[in-house]
């Protein structure tokens, strides 16, 4: 008896860890980043050495601004394996966004070698160099002069945070270079009002404020010299011109507002100098104003983005109709959160068809299940289940196959398909119990019992009904722990639990 116990207590930690991990990666797709984290710590608490917990969190830091603690995330997550691709690439990232442009250059290149399919790591490349050219220059038009000690090309894979307090002499001469250039050669005026936008105008009105010499010559309540205020400002301002040029030239600013704006006096035929990363980009902001709760906006963004894909030929993008598939799901999911069902139907469909002609397993899942999505929440349970039944070869995760046999066997129980409800009730009680997760856990057994309360097998009822309402009491789950009391028959749940265990 005690062993079991034991085993039981050895087990728990690992259902509660998985629990905590998938509610971070949920609250992540959702953009709850805050509560992500929590979730992630949390999972981290129980499991201080897993990978994937950092990696999370790191990417959550990240959406927040908070750079220099994602890169502490990603260096924990390579601790005990430096060829982990996922914390290479949020170190590199985090790199990046810290300003580290060669170290970021330097990571994008080690997670290439170790995963060169992944597309991320080449956007990566291609930024960092971008970035580095913006503030250092063009390669042709710098001489580098070959001497002194060139091991350290010879150990890139060795480079760490320490290494940014001595960078290396070749970047930082031409740093050094190109500031004194930028100081003979300001911008014009022109690229400075596109870079600072709607902050040009109060940038005007601070150097007018300059010019009034009595009114430099005052002084705030605290005793600051209104000149030093005012040139403070400016400098801030200037800081802001440099990094944003840095960040985006200037030029790709220009042309994605110009492939972006409504109406246009001359259409273009032509597909930005880099497809891939202006559509990476856009479908990682129309997802973000979905989850953000802005339905609206991701919709406006997602047609905008289908007219440009729409004139852009197969030779700018080879991928073009995987690309339209992706935007038409975007579209219809953004069509369900606003209640047009009929609309958003056609749209994954039409993601459905794109899919089966370019043959992506992938994308035929993403589409099958939107699909019966749809149909379930217009009540049409039979349509549901039938594309959600084509659905379950292509299913890859434990998760997944959870979550679908849950959703098809809560369809036969609407249409009172009892024994079919009660055998997919099973399946997903089978397949969150091989993950361990403690809220499918829940969900599943409560289904299963449903259904065999309705068939009339009272002793398997009462046994799921128990085990959902234990594994509810562990997770503190107030809601599900009353919806189970509620349920009738279970009025008299203990009677019947002592009347099955006697027989």
């Amino acid at each position: 008896m005690s062993d079991t116990d034991g085993d039981h207590e050895g087990q728990k930690p690992k259902g509660v860890f998985s629990t905590l991990m998938a509610d971070g990666d949920w609250l992540y797709l959702k953009g709850e980043y805050k509560k992500a984290i929590e979730s992630y710590t949390a999972a981290l608490t129980l499991k201080p050495d897993d990978k994937t917990g950092f990696v999370g969190r790191s990417r959550c830091h990240l959406k927040l601004g908070q750079a220099e603690d994602a890169f502490k995330d990603a260096e924990a997550s390579l601790k005990e394996d430096k060829s982990f691709f996922e914390g290479l690439y949020q170190k590199a990232e985090a790199l990046y966004y810290m300003g580290e442009f060669e170290f970021a250059l330097v990571f994008y290149h080690r997670g290439q070698k170790l995963r060169p399919q992944i597309q991320e790591f080449r956007l990566g490349i291609q930024k960092a160099q971008e970035a580095i050219e913006n503030s250092v220059g063009s390669p042709s038009s710098v001489k580098l002069e070959i001497k002194g000690d060139l091991s350290f090309l010879q150990k890139d894979e060795e480079v760490s945070l320490c290494c940014r307090a001595q960078p290396i002499t070749a970047i930082q001469h031409l740093t050094r270079e190109k500031k004194q250039q930028t100081q003979k050669t300001p911008k014009s005026e022109k690229t400075t009002k596109q870079l600072l936008g709607e902050f040009y105008s109060d940038k005007k009105y601070l150097e007018n404020l300059l010019k009034d010499e009595d009114l430099v010559k005052g002084k705030t309540k605290g005793g600051e010299r209104l000149q030093d205020v005012i040139q403070s400002c400016l400098t801030y301002l200037d800081t802001c011109t440099e990094f944003w040029n840095q960040e985006k030239p200037i030029c790709a600013r220009e042309r994605e507002r110009k492939l972006m704006q409504q109406k246009r006096s001359k259409p273009r035929h032509s597909a930005p100098s880099e497809p891939a990363q202006f559509l990476l980009k856009s479908l990682d902001d129309i997802d973000a104003e979905l989850t953000s709760g802005n339905a609206e906006g991701s919709l406006k963004k997602s047609e905008e983005v289908m007219k440009i894909v729409q004139r852009w030929s197969e030779k700018d993008v080879p991928n073009k109709r995987e690309v339209l598939g992706s935007l038409h799901s975007c579209i219809g999911n953004a069509l369900i959160d606003l209640g047009d069902m009929d609309k958003a139907l056609v749209h994954h469909q039409k993601d459905l068809e794109l899919a089966k002609q370019c043959k992506l397993p992938d994308a035929m899942s993403r589409a099958l299940d939107n699909i019966g999505r749809v149909f379930a929440q217009i009540g049409q349970f039979t349509q549901a289940i039938e594309f959600w039944e084509k659905k379950i070869p292509l299913v890859r995760g434990g998760l997944e196959k959870t979550w679908l046999f849950h959703e098809i066997g809560w369809c036969y129980l609407e249409l009172n398909r009892l024994e079919e409800a009660r055998d997919y009730g099973v399946r997903s009680v089978a397949a969150a119990d091989e993950i361990a997760d403690e809220k499918w856990q829940i969900n599943a057994n409560v289904l299963a019992a449903q259904s065999e309360l309705k068939l009339g097998n009272f002793e398997s009822c009462v046994s799921h009904f128990e085990r959902a309402l234990t594994l509810a009491k562990l997770q503190e789950d107030n809601s599900a722990m009353s919806f189970i009391q509620k349920v009738p028959l279970l009025s008299s749940y203990t009677s019947l639990h002592h009347l099955f265990s006697s027989t």
